[in-house]
């Protein structure tokens, strides 16, 4: 699984970092996504998906 982000697109609702917090975080000065793992192991694979809809900006994509 590869995990990437639209910093752009993302509106700091942090979703993702609830969801998945061993994948995803977000800035300080602003809340925007920062990838932390962008390999996930297999174990969080479930998370992420969820992480990737529950997302309103449609920011996180996955790709197997």
């Amino acid at each position: 699984m590869k995990v990437t982000v639209d910093q752009d697109a993302c509106i700091a609702s942090g979703q993702c970092v609830l969801t998945t917090p061993e994948v995803f975080d977000q800035r300080d000065e602003d809340g925007i996504v920062v990838l932390v793992t962008p390999d996930p192991p297999e174990s969080l694979s479930s998370q992420v998906r969820e992480a990737a809809v529950l997302c309103p900006a449609r920011a996180i994509q996955v790709v197997d």
